[in-house]
């Protein structure tokens, strides 16, 4: 985080932390005060604050739990600290939350994409007949906050997502997925991928990680590290 965010100019970086909970099996009730009482401790420890470290979410957090952490240290500092609201990112925009932080991450992956396909050198390297994302084919590996607005981003110009991964399943159909359909149904289903038939080819519920391995021009990891390791990337 230090290095990535010196390369960007950017005054924050430093550590990654959490809880060890599965928020999926906590009420809204029990996630609060877990959230409430993790940011109390980084409080008494002075390990948060906008000049001290700013946190910002990542896996099994929301608007609702980042609010939540600014809340709890407005309670306690609010008095003493004039830059409350910049103890984390990710709020709600109307608790001092940014527009366009919940896509940021994923954004900046299609930048990316975007730019490399744009690249002849990238291209000749990579054996890419053609310039662009058109047409190009995409495995997309991890369906959440990164992996869904980057498949977004490259579906609107004309990437073909083939493959979508995701905890509990996966989907594959070789002329490509409605990104926001699929979406839209995990949202409908409690967040799962499982049960999704629209123009699916094949399917793997039991190892979803598999269809990493699938034929494709391009694979976006977006989910959790290691991914990519000893046992598959040969195969990748």
């Amino acid at each position: 985080m230090t290095f990535k965010l010196a390369i960007a100019d950017v005054p924050f970086g430093g550590a990654k932390g959490g809880v060890k909970v599965d928020p999926r099996k906590l009420s809204a009730a029990e996630l609060e005060r877990v959230t409430r009482r993790y940011t109390l401790e980084l409080i008494k420890k002075g390990f948060i604050g906008a000049s001290v470290d700013c946190l910002g979410p990542d896996m099994g957090t929301d608007e609702r739990v980042m609010t939540w952490i600014k809340d709890t240290y407005q309670n306690v500092r609010g008095e003493t600290d004039i830059n409350y609201e910049g103890c984390c990112t990710g709020k709600y925009i109307g608790q001092g939350g940014i527009a366009g932080r919940t896509e940021s991450t994923g954004l900046g992956v299609y930048y990316c994409i975007r730019e490399l396909l744009n690249t002849q050198s990238f291209i000749d390297k990579v054996n890419d007949p053609t310039l662009g994302i058109k047409g190009k084919t995409f495995t997309v590996q991890g369906f959440g906050n990164v992996g869904y607005w980057a498949a977004k981003f490259l579906y609107r110009d004309g990437g073909i997502i083939t493959t979508i991964i995701d905890k509990d399943c996966a989907v594959h159909n070789p002329e490509g997925f409605d990104v926001e359909h699929v979406k839209q149904y995990m949202i409908s289903n409690g967040g799962s991928l499982r049960g999704y038939d629209t123009g699916v080819v094949e399917v793997e519920n039991d190892e979803p990680q598999k269809f990493m391995e699938l034929p494709v021009q391009y694979l976006i990891p977006a989910a959790t590290e290691k991914s990519i390791h000893k046992g598959n990337a040969e195969k990748i």
